[in-house]
């Protein structure tokens, strides 16, 4: 019984991933009207080893990825909040953007879809929502000029002792 439950859950797990890749080029196409960075992983990558850019570039690395263009704030998010690229933690990530005032569409069908496919993590997504209200906001910065500046001073701003970003309920 307990080996059904955890393929069920790895099932709906795969259904999330798969909308999110299919959803992904539409709602850039249609939402994102600004110009992407036109910066690549490996740019990143030679920025000094404090800076936000650089570990924004080593993120992208261990999970063999690039930015995405149009949307490179979202790794940016990943990188500040300390999130990982795993299902629960990607719509935990929303839950806290959410949080803090960010609003989408696209925010939105995920954090509905999530909660209502993997109602499993439902404390965990509060307690993330719960930590973006905490938060100063951050959802509106401009991150492609925040690159050079300290990831752990970023996070200072953003974050109170007190907020906890990093550990799941």
């Amino acid at each position: 019984m307990n080996n059904l439950f955890h393929k069920i859950k790895a099932l709906r797990k795969q259904l999330i991933i798969w909308m999110f890749e299919h959803s992904q080029r539409m709602y850039t196409s249609l939402f994102k009207n600004h110009e992407s960075w036109n910066i690549t992983k490996a740019d990143l990558l030679n920025l000094p080893e404090p800076t936000f850019g650089r570990h924004l570039g080593k993120f992208l690395d261990e999970n063999n990825f690039e930015l995405i263009p149009k949307v490179e704030r979202h790794d940016c998010y990943h990188v500040l909040c300390g999130y990982s690229t795993k299902v629960e933690d990607e719509i935990a990530l929303q839950c806290l953007c959410y949080g803090n005032g960010k609003r989408s569409p696209y925010l939105y069908g995920a954090i509905l879809l999530g909660v209502a496919i993997l109602p499993d993590y439902y404390k965990y997504y509060y307690k993330s929502y719960k930590a973006g209200k905490h938060a100063n906001p951050f959802h509106h910065f401009d991150y492609r000029k925040l690159l050079n500046t300290s990831l752990n001073d970023l996070r200072a701003i953003i974050f109170s002792k007190s907020t906890l970003i990093y550990q799941k309920a």
